[in-house]
């Protein structure tokens, strides 16, 4: 026996409701007649107020959740639904929306839903599995809701990395009926489709519409650019417009080129389509794509810029269309067209615009994934509260309300969004490169950069790698085949490593290739390299010209983007005095006992007068956190763990006490508080940081420089001991000297290079920061 519902249509039972029960309480009539009417934000407003007065019961709770799920509010769904799976552990399980004996299988859903949308694939998958199950041991004849959690499961999986399971659930989903005189085809039409689009099994979506013979897709995209749906106040860039957005997606990748060209712009032509910004830049960019192929490259430019400019003020991580169209567009390959298209127009500073603007989205939408666990605070209250209100404005910009058909236009919510993001930039830079896109254009970058240095820039652009030098009066771009790159750079490190014979050779082959295009630029100068995807990994310092290594003629320094310049704490300048040494940290296993590392730090606090030093259990995370701000200088030659498939979860292996468990993270540096020229990472692995599609080094490195420090040496393999006191040894003599860090560093290798002349033993250090 069936429990979910009474009647097997949704919204026929809720105007039936409306009409047919006089007895019903005026409250309750009105909840069914708005959720029936699709005004879901005064549903809302009235549940709100209710909840004012006092609690809720599970019918009033479930209307409240379900006008939660429609406009978009996560954060006040999450806590509803939390609150109504109390209710229905207490026993009160009814609905008065859909009349459902039981609102658990609903619960599941709108959770399921939710958690697709802000990207908690594994979650999502899990949570409508559950709902699924609920729903077949309960032999339930709502199928409108077992098709929705099968397709919901069966997208999850397949954007979570899963697309065999995903397809098994689409084909299981394919193959179930559709009720008495297929009263649910439209239902599983829906759902079926949306399986197939995550699958990018566009045939499938096509044959999915197809299945529900009370739908013909020409009619429902005449209809859709009609007048009809075009006044009032309505849901339709919500309800109808993703819907129109799959079907032209799925005739362009079915190679019906002419038919989705025709309804793209049709859409495009219409000022309301600006409102869902989600879609919104799915339009524009699959225009943009067919722009491409037909040889229209300004055009295809010009379309993939608006469509930048709406993602850029869109929220992270959260993509608000995900469970309707099964579909999470890739806005790194957004950009990467953007790059191509302004390249081949010769437009090289745009270009190089869109490089930086695609590596600081990349880092915001991994600060914003789920499971970072990054608490961003300001440098001060004000910051704080900028940052509070551009959250409520990003917020309340996801807010899917009806619209005023008539005078909808370009979206009041990202223009609000844009003023707060620009008040904090000019607030607290720092803070404001975390949250929103601000990078600096080529003409900012020149500015930040000294008379003696370049920049040489990589961006990994799919097959393409694109290099750009910035000299002080000169812009110098190549494209170059990016396919054996990451080969040739594992190779490189595997013979450093092995101390192969062949390790001089693979050093020349990839400094012709890398610097070769920039070879004129560089020239006499010094180097400022900020690198991309496996290039990463790369220790330029022991590229070679095939008479020298390039350590032997250029000061090098690292940047993860050039736009991090904007930010950067300006060096005090002060003498290398009052240093924090972290040694040896006592982790409890005396297998990970690092006795060279203690010898290293008291070989290093004693170069450094009036130096702290802190060994064994008084190297704790406790220690580094509370006393880290108060030194111009640290060292910390510990363990480092790189988690590959959590950069943000890499960490320093300190000791651990009653207030912290010894793993300093990545994402706990971002928020550390440091006032530091210089912070040394002596400990394996520290400089590894994960390639990620877009780009910026989400490292130890990144998070020192976001938390305050002018500089940061860190090594990209584990180097022996010996060589790395000693090298240790000579950097700090050098600064005390009164050499510049970038400077001290490369003559610390010269002097390393002529006792150990393998690379293994000195090639590993690099300095990311200002250098000075």
């Amino acid at each position: 026996m069936a429990t979910g519902r009474r009647t097997m249509h949704a919204w026929p039972l809720l105007l039936c409701l409306l009409f047919c029960a006089p007895a019903l309480a005026d409250r309750g009539t009105d909840q069914v007649a708005l959720a029936a009417s699709g005004r879901y934000d005064q549903l809302e407003q009235m549940l709100e107020a209710q909840l004012k007065a006092g609690p809720l019961d599970t019918r009033d709770r479930h209307a409240l959740c379900f006008a939660y799920s429609k406009t978009k509010r996560y954060a006040r769904l999450m806590a509803c639904l939390d609150q109504l799976a109390l209710a229905l552990q207490r026993g009160d399980k009814r609905t008065r929306l859909f009349a459902l004996d039981d609102a658990t299988p609903a619960l599941g859903l709108m959770r399921s839903e939710a958690q697709l949308e802000l990207g908690q694939y594994g979650a999502a998958a899990d949570t409508a599995r559950r709902a699924g199950e609920w729903l077949a041991a309960d032999q339930s004849d709502d199928l409108d809701m077992v098709f929705n959690a099968i397709a919901a499961e069966s997208i999850a999986l397949t954007l979570g990395g899963e697309p065999a399971r995903g397809a098994a659930l689409a084909n299981r989903l394919a193959g179930l009926g559709t009720g008495m005189m297929g009263a649910y085809a439209g239902a599983k039409s829906m759902a079926l489709a949306r399986a197939r689009m995550a699958l990018g099994d566009y045939a499938g979506v096509l044959a999915a519409f197809d299945g529900d013979k009370m739908f013909a897709v020409n009619v429902f995209l005449d209809r859709l650019v009609s007048g009809g749906f075009l006044t009032g106040v309505n849901n339709w860039v919500w309800a109808e417009l993703p819907r129109a957005f799959m079907i032209n997606k799925a005739l362009l990748e079915s190679g019906r080129s002419a038919e989705a060209k025709a309804g793209f712009e049709r859409l495009l032509a219409l000022k309301q389509v600006a409102e869902n910004g989600e879609i919104y830049w799915l339009l524009l960019n699959e225009r943009g794509r067919i722009a491409e192929r037909e040889q229209d490259r300004a055009g295809a430019l010009a379309l993939y810029r608006r469509a930048i400019d709406v993602v850029e003020q869109q929220r992270a991580s959260i993509n608000t269309e995900a469970s309707k169209i099964g579909f999470v567009g890739d806005k790194q390959a957004l950009y990467g067209r953007a790059i191509a298209c302004a390249l081949a127009l010769g437009e090289t500073e745009r270009a190089y615009d869109y490089m930086e603007r695609a590596k600081s989205r990349a880092l915001i939408d991994l600060l914003a994934g789920k499971g970072a666990g990054v608490a961003l605070t300001g440098q001060d209250a004000a910051s704080g509260a900028l940052l509070a209100g551009l959250e409520a404005a990003a917020d309340a910009a996801l807010a899917q309300l009806p619209l005023d058909m008539a005078t909808a236009g370009p979206a009041e919510g990202r223009g609000a969004l844009r003023s707060h993001a620009q008040a904090l930039r000019q607030r607290d830079p720092a803070l404001a490169s975390l949250v929103s896109v601000g990078a600096l254009s080529l003409p900012e970058v020149r500015r930040f950069l000294r008379q003696d240095e370049v920049l040489i820039e990589y961006y990994v652009n799919g097959a393409q790698l694109v290099v750009v030098g910035v000299g002080p009066a000169s812009v110098v771009s190549a494209t170059l085949e990016a396919a054996p790159l990451e080969g040739e750079v594992r190779a490189l490190r595997a013979a450093i490593e092995a101390m192969a014979p062949n390790t001089a050779a693979l050093a020349q082959a990839l400094y012709t290739r890398l610097l070769g295009p920039v070879a004129a630029l560089i020239a006499g100068r010094n180097l400022v390299i900020v690198p991309h995807g496996s290039l990463h990994y790369l220790p330029f310092a022991a590229l070679h010209d095939g008479k020298n290594y390039l350590a032997a003629s250029h000061n090098l320094r690292y940047l993860p983007s050039a736009s991090v310049h904007q930010y950067l704490r300006r060096p005090s300048g002060a003498a290398v005095t009052q240093m924090l040494v972290f040694g040896n940290p006592d982790l409890r296993n005396r297998q990970l006992d690092l006795p060279s590392s203690e010898k290293e730090a008291e070989m290093i606090a004693r170069l450094v007068p009036g130096s702290t030093i802190l060994t064994r259990l008084a190297a704790s995370e406790t220690a580094f956190k509370h006393s880290a701000g108060n030194y111009r200088y640290l060292h910390v030659a510990a363990h480092g763990e790189f988690v590959g498939d959590a950069p943000l979860q890499s960490r320093l292996a300190l000791a651990a006490d009653g207030g912290n468990d010894g793993s300093l993270t990545v994402s706990e540096i971002y928020g550390l508080r440091l006032n530091a020229d210089l912070v040394t990472l002596s400990a394996c692995e520290t400089g590894l940081a994960k390639a990620l599609s877009g780009d910026d080094l989400i490292g130890m490195t990144r998070g020192f420089l976001y938390a305050g420090s002018s500089n940061i040496v860190a090594s990209m393999w584990e180097v022996e001991d010996v060589a790395t006191g000693e090298l240790m040894q000579q950097f700090y003599r050098n600064l005390a000297a009164g050499q510049s860090k970038k400077e001290a560093l490369r003559q610390a290798q010269l002097a390393m290079w002529k006792r150990f002349p393998h690379p293994v033993d000195w090639a590993a250090f690099y300095l990311t920061g200002d250098g000075q």
